[in-house]
């Protein structure tokens, strides 16, 4: 009993440090989808090369935390239960990973639009809707955190909220591209840059779920709440 004991709080104090590692790795990822988007609308070149530096940071973390992972499957041999939240660590590390890369991409971009004719209030939009990716992706982690599957469940329900933002921004934009040729190569980025962020929340309700199958054993039976129309819009290119 004594060495079952011994056992489980060494694997208790490895799952802590991994745990502080994802929470480092989501507050760096936070940080650079606030920036970018910042950067964005104020046509900061040096934030964005910032955020794109900062990335290479993002994905040794992934790196680490993978590697931390695997070695304690490896040597504490988890049961059932336990290797679910390692697996679940590794998982919600790559949704962080890919939120990461989209936020440079973002930060990409930032450079090419600076030098073309700005796109009014789009700069402004682009931020509200990464700021609500952010503040879902905070919630994730905290429901993580919490072992909180209600908490969970209110962030799949906000990527509805994500879409129909998405949505807006789509529409605005080919309305700009329609009224003005010469508007085309500029909304054509914002809308790589909006659809980026869109991904960003279906990574962040990516999380939500894995935290729902941690805390319940089994994924939501309920499919996950889609507002992204743009598929089924026509694009008459000959207009523009």
């Amino acid at each position: 009993m004594t060495n079952d004991k011994h056992i489980a709080s060494v694997f208790d104090r490895d799952l802590e440090a991994i745990q502080a590692l994802i929470m480092k790795m989501g507050g760096m990822v936070e940080a650079n989808i606030t920036s970018a988007a910042q950067a964005l609308e104020e046509r900061d070149i040096e934030l964005a090369a910032k955020v794109r530096a900062s990335d290479k940071a993002i994905d040794t973390l992934e790196e680490k935390i993978n590697e931390e992972a695997a070695r304690v499957i490896a040597l504490r041999s988890p049961a059932a239960g336990d290797l679910r939240t390692v697996l679940t660590v590794m998982k919600i590390a790559g949704n962080l990973e890919r939120c990461g890369d989209y936020a440079k991409n973002l930060a990409k971009r930032t450079g090419v639009l600076a030098d073309m004719h700005p796109i009014a209030g789009a700069g402004a939009s682009i931020r509200r809707m990464a700021r609500e990716v952010e503040e879902m992706l905070k919630l994730a982690l905290d429901a993580y955190i919490q072992r909180d599957a209600e908490l969970a469940e209110q962030v799949r329900q906000r990527d509805l909220d994500v879409d129909q933002m998405y949505n807006a921004l789509f529409r605005e934009f080919l309305t700009y591209m329609m009224e003005d040729p010469r508007n085309i190569s500029a909304c054509m980025h914002l809308h790589f840059i909006a659809k980026n962020i869109e991904r960003m929340g279906d990574h962040a309700t990516s999380i939500a779920e894995q935290v729902i199958y941690l805390v319940t054993g089994e994924m939501p039976e309920e499919g996950r709440p889609k507002g992204d129309l743009t598929s089924h819009t026509d694009m008459d290119m000959e207009s523009f």
